[in-house]
């Protein structure tokens, strides 16, 4: 360990060591009375102040705010949520900078909205606070949409686990700050695999829930199903209670669903093993790093242990790379494609190439992506009957130098777009189905790998369980939090 590190170690064991707690651990002090919100906001301030110069998840910070919310939290009789299902009594917690607060800028990591002060909180970050949570900071994401967190308005945000590396994205602010133990929880969202990818590069746990599950945004596409909110924590149990603090049938989103009588808590406290596992290296699609996919097949036989049959099989998912590429493209190009009239100069080359992709798609292009849709849809309902999960890894590739704007090849094989290497997760988007990312492993260099479990339809509560049930057999949960490591 190096003078910094040390001098970091310093600061960080002088915090309170509620930051090494869990959030279902901390939740429960508070529920006891044993600890004060205004103490969680002291301990995660110090925490940050200790670690962010070196990891920059949280370039948007509000305390004063925070603590002021703290203490009008601890001072009402009838605490907003009391007796709601996932109630975090009074906890702080991180947001993502796609998400607005109140009273706070968000920028989408553009310099065209760096100075957007929104007035209202979106329908996400309000079901939070009214289940309790306290939004302490915003973290840090790409430019508009990508999944390596830099951006010209805040720069890249370093991975904890070696700062030469990316943190993913587009969540890697949130997954970051939960790695490095700023937040206990923290909010993201998932189009191609923004919750899942930087939670597999952080070593933290990413769900992408069932659509509807958590309400969205007012300035996305109402009725859209491939953008979806949710919980991003250190452990399956923490991320458990975030989604029971965020499922809101919301009047004003049209694809919300009824929350479910059963607590998703309940799915980790009385977790079964799943009968029969499908792990696929690769989704029978493109190329995966050997070494990232032999971690994961070895994580998935974690599951064997508890007496499940695991076997090497998926779905048919072909034509979906093309399809969701095509479905992406339509939806960037509708909801930012007035940038490329107002602001070209000062919009991402990625971005530019997205919207002017989606800007040209023909309407039969349109409709040979939704039949495939519809296909892979069907395939992967007859698929689960007859096996309760897929797994296969989160990510084509390991965390990859921070400066590199994304892998350019697999395998000696040359990529043809800048989210060619995101398929993994990106095609299971396409499906409809919750799909959670848990730690499986490191790789020979001592990086996070990430395994990605796909439940049935609607089936966040089961897919929960089985999480937590391989996360405890692999014991690489209580790794969490670190500290910056070089």
């Amino acid at each position: 360990m190096n003078s910094q590190q040390n001098d970091i170690a310093s600061q960080a064991s002088s915090t309170n060591e509620l930051v090494e707690m869990t959030a279902t651990e901390v939740v429960g002090l508070l529920k006891k009375g044993e600890v004060t919100p205004l103490e969680l906001v002291d301990a995660a301030v110090a925490r940050i102040e200790a670690v962010e110069p070196q990891i920059n998840a949280l370039p948007i910070r509000f305390f004063d705010e925070a603590r002021d919310a703290a203490k009008a939290f601890a001072a009402q009789k009838d605490h907003p949520g009391a007796g709601r299902p996932g109630w975090l009594a009074g906890l702080p917690v991180a947001v993502k900078d796609y998400n607005d607060v109140a009273g706070q800028i968000t920028t989408y990591g553009s310099p065209i909205f760096a100075e957007n002060r929104v007035e209202e909180s979106d329908y996400t970050v309000v079901t939070l606070e009214e289940s309790g949570g306290i939004p302490m900071a915003k973290s840090n994401v790409p430019e508009i949409a990508g999944a390596n967190t830099f951006n010209p308005v805040f720069g890249a945000t370093r991975n904890p686990w070696d700062l030469t590396r990316t943190v993913g994205g587009s969540s890697g602010g949130s997954a970051c700050a939960l790695a490095a133990g700023e937040a206990w929880l923290a909010t993201g969202n998932d189009l191609g695999g923004s919750l899942r990818i930087p939670a597999s590069y952080c070593g933290i746990v990413g769900l992408r829930p069932s659509v509807g599950r958590v309400p969205r945004g007012k300035g996305l596409l109402p009725f859209d199903p491939l953008w979806v909110e949710g919980p991003m924590a250190r452990n399956v149990a923490d991320c458990a209670l975030m989604l029971d603090s965020l499922a809101h049938a919301h009047p004003r989103d049209p694809l919300a669903i009824p929350r479910p009588e059963k607590p998703f808590v309940q799915a980790v406290k009385n977790a079964s093993p799943p009968k029969r596992v499908a792990y696929s290296p690769d989704l029978g699609l493109s190329l995966v790093d050997p070494e990232v996919a032999e971690i994961c097949r070895k994580g998935a036989q974690g599951f064997a242990d508890m007496g499940t049959t695991v076997e090497e099989t998926c779905p048919d998912l072909g034509g979906g790379i093309d399809a969701f590429q095509t479905l992406r493209a339509v939806l960037v190009a509708t909801l930012r494609g007035d940038l490329l009239e107002t602001d070209r100069e000062r919009v991402a080359p990625e971005i530019i190439w997205n919207i002017e992709k989606g800007q040209n798609i023909t309407a039969d292009e349109v409709l040979s992506a939704e039949r495939v849709r519809a296909r892979i849809f069907h395939e992967m309902t007859r698929f689960f009957e007859t096996h309760d999960l897929l797994a296969c890894p989160t990510v084509t590739v390991p965390p990859y130098k921070v400066d590199q704007r994304f892998p350019t090849e697999i395998g000696g094989q040359t990529l043809t777009s800048y989210i060619d290497w995101m398929f993994l997760t990106f095609v299971i988007t396409l499906t409809g189905c919750p799909a959670i990312s848990i730690p499986c492993g490191t790789t020979k260099d001592g990086l996070p790998v990430g395994l990605q479990l796909i439940g049935k339809p609607r089936g966040d509560f089961d897919l929960l369980s089985s999480a937590h049930l391989l996360e405890d057999a692999l014991g690489l949960a209580k790794q969490m939090p670190i500290l910056p490591r070089s």
